[in-house]
């Protein structure tokens, strides 16, 4: 990681960064204000197409999940540099924190929700949350995630609560940058 943001400092501009989604596109934003660095931001429709092109070479850099990065990482045709998180991944040791990469703060937390309907009971939504946070506690099925790049949340952030300040937290964050970049949701 270090070699590549010298490299990046000395060619401002020529590394070929994948947006793929709003959170590759604020997560290569950080990438910048932390190094200094200038990328030019390749707009694609989703991590398919662009794991096609980071493999064949046609583009340098992908943020994407761990889960969609492991097949290719396995098999030795991409590179991972960095897990964006201050510790190592459980499900990807090897990878080096961003702490230990040299980018301190280059931290990015994912959420993924499961979803009901529209007017769905708070009881049943609460007996539906409580069932995954019992399931999730079981070792085995923790191992499994992360055996295929998943990492799952504490008990205590699969509260109510505990997602809400989740997202208090992100948006203090993630704001000044997005607006400094000038993104509008639209």
């Amino acid at each position: 990681m270090k070699t590549l943001i010298a490299w990046m400092k000395a060619h401002p501009g020529d590394a070929k960064f994948v947006n793929q989604n709003a959170t590759a596109q604020v997560g290569g934003l950080l990438l910048q204000k932390l190094t200094g660095t200038q990328m030019l931001f390749v707009p694609y429709k989703g991590a398919g197409p662009a794991m096609v092109d980071l493999i064949s070479g046609q583009v340098d850099l992908l943020l994407v999940q761990g889960a969609v990065a492991l097949p290719q990482v396995r098999a030795g045709t991409i590179k991972p540099l960095v897990n964006l998180s201050a510790q190592r991944s459980p499900s990807m040791p090897d990878i080096p924190s961003a702490d230990e990469a040299g980018v301190p703060g280059l931290y990015m937390l994912g959420w993924f929700g499961f979803f009901a309907p529209k007017g769905t009971p708070p009881g049943v939504i609460k007996k539906l949350n409580d069932a995954m946070v019992q399931a999730l506690a079981n070792p085995g099925l923790r191992k499994k995630f992360a055996e295929f790049g998943l990492d799952v949340a504490s008990p205590e952030q699969q509260t109510p609560e505990g997602l809400a300040a989740f997202h208090r937290a992100e948006i203090a964050k993630w704001w000044p940058i997005i607006k400094a970049a000038g993104i509008r949701g639209e």
